[in-house]
């Protein structure tokens, strides 16, 4: 539920897609329904995969945004449907993890890891064009809008990462400076 979470929450629903989301807290999970979640699932008492094959008739999710990574491979990989796809884009759960490579296989899915970081200027200059033209409008036409849970001065940055600690931010958290 944090800044990306939101963000694609809503560009899956502008184009169509049906969203399952996993929060810790009834509020959160609330705020993610406000953004057009509809499958809502409480990760502390709920299990993901369990919920989400329910909520498509044992089918399982085309695609999973994972930010967490080796904490959660294996299960990522069990709630895909045939031929889903994997997009790692973040590691907050680990960096090495094992998986099964034979549930990979008689899925047929793919798993694809990316960041920004590392990437060449040109490759970065394609990402924004991208953007520009396809996610760019959303944002302009009030379709997709980014979350900002607080605002704060820079000197304030240390209640800013309590904030982020305490596990309850919906969007960004975002620090100010003020120009001289």
């Amino acid at each position: 539920a944090g800044g990306i979470g939101t963000m694609a929450i809503q560009l899956a629903v502008a184009v169509g897609a049906r969203v399952a989301v996993t929060a810790g807290s009834p509020d959160r999970l609330q705020r993610c329904a406000e953004y057009g979640a509809d499958i809502l699932i409480d990760h502390k008492q709920q299990d993901f995969v369990e919920e989400v094959k329910r909520a498509t008739d044992g089918r399982g999710a085309d695609v999973v945004l994972d930010m967490l990574g080796a904490s959660y491979l294996q299960r990522n990989v069990d709630v895909l449907a045939t031929s889903g796809r994997l997009v790692i884009i973040g590691l907050q759960g680990g960096a090495k993890g094992e998986l099964d490579l034979a549930s990979l296989l008689a899925k047929r899915a793919a798993v694809l890891a990316t960041t920004l970081r590392g990437r060449p200027a040109a490759e970065k200059a394609a990402i924004v064009a991208a953007v520009r033209e396809h996610v760019w409008p959303l944002v302009a036409d009030g379709t997709v809008r980014p979350v900002v849970h607080a605002t704060l001065p820079l000197d304030q940055a240390a209640e800013a990462h309590r904030l982020l600690d305490g596990g309850e931010v919906v969007g960004k958290v975002l620090l100010t400076t003020t120009q001289a």
